[in-house]
């Protein structure tokens, strides 16, 4: 979730952070779920490395909600990381809503603001497999990985083309968005139609009393009763809970609502059976990782575990009092050297 804590991450920028450039890949007329059009579709990405003459170095990182592509490359740049400069190409596609890729902010026409139409988790995973075939030589992804929703297009990839992705990580996500997981969701998406200045999501300025709401409800879910009774936050640089909300207040008051509206619905309506045309929940058919924070309050362990079963996957829990955000792109160093081993080991057993 969101971008803010980065530069508390204790993980340092590289220099072949020079080395990414980022491309926009036209979608023309979309196709989607719904059975609308995405028109003029822009899926926008962050590369950094080249495709080898076997096309078998190919890494895929989707983004989470609310997140820039540029939060993702945490996971390349670090030194301790497998994929700095290990020869791997890794492309970096950017969630449809939040900002970059096509997004209600970044859209003109009938489609703008709240006229944008709605994108399922199947929809980001058609666009991204269209990006490889039409620029990538049609690669296989040795791994797809992400955290959060990034996870869950991790999961997706895997389940709507098995014979396409060499293994999976999904850090600190689900198969589908359990019950509680989406009325958490409701309760803060309600936060921004309360605000009068929303007007449906026909806003003139930024709700700017509905996005403090969402953001101050939403850190209280992000991270764990541990987090705020044992003064976490003062690892990431915060002096009391009340500068950790002021931040994600601010942070909350750049994004825009429609946007995040829009990327909540993706992730309430998240499931990967969907894309098997809602038959009954099949094994996966790569080796897959689920990583789920054992504390985490919306996706959660046993939610994950019961996932992992169904899938039949391994299911690691990563042990941490930093809730959600424990899984975050190079937010946290033990964390993150977790996340690294299990991203190694699936490196060496992708087929």
């Amino acid at each position: 979730m969101f971008n803010f804590d980065l530069e508390f991450s204790g993980v340092k920028p590289l220099k072949n952070m020079s080395k990414w450039k980022e491309c926009e890949f036209d979608l023309g007329e979309f196709p989607l779920d719904s059975g609308e059009v995405l028109s003029s579709g822009k899926l926008y990405y962050h590369q950094v490395g080249a495709l080898n003459a076997l096309k078998d170095n190919l890494i895929l990182m989707p983004t989470y909600y609310g997140g820039m592509g540029v939060s993702n490359r945490a996971w390349v740049d670090d030194t301790a990381s497998p994929f700095h400069e290990q020869g791997y190409c890794v492309v970096i596609p950017c969630l449809f809503g939040a900002g970059e890729s096509s997004s209600p902010s970044n859209t003109l026409g009938a489609q703008a603001g709240p006229n944008f139409p709605s994108i399922s988790l199947a929809d980001n995973v058609r666009a991204q497999r269209a990006l490889l075939r039409e620029k990538f030589q049609d690669a296989r992804p040795r791994l797809v990985m992400g955290w959060s929703m990034g996870g869950m297009q991790a999961l997706q990839w895997a389940r709507q083309y098995p014979e396409r992705v060499g293994s999976v990580l999904a850090v600190c996500a689900t198969a589908k968005c359990y019950p509680h997981n989406r009325v958490f969701l409701e309760g803060v998406a309600s936060t921004l139609s309360a605000d009068a200045d929303f007007d449906g999501g026909h806003y003139q300025q930024p709700p700017a009393r509905g996005l403090t709401a969402f953001a101050t409800v939403y850190a209280g879910w992000a991270y764990s009763q541990a987090f705020f009774r044992d003064g976490l936050y003062r690892s990431l640089g915060f002096d009391s809970v009340e500068q950790l909300l002021a931040f994600w207040v601010q942070d909350h008051l750049q994004q825009d609502a429609n946007n995040l509206l829009l990327q909540l619905r993706t992730w309430q309506n998240g499931d990967v059976a969907s894309a098997a045309g809602g038959a009954a929940v099949r094994p996966l058919s790569c080796p897959a990782i689920l990583m789920p924070c054992s504390s985490d309050l919306y996706f959660t362990a046993t939610d994950a575990c019961r996932d992992a079963t169904d899938l039949g996957i391994d299911c690691q829990v990563l042990e941490s009092d930093f809730g959600h955000i424990a899984g975050g792109p190079g937010r946290l160093p033990v964390e993150t050297r977790t996340i690294y081993r299990a991203a190694q080991s699936l490196l060496s057993q992708a087929h």
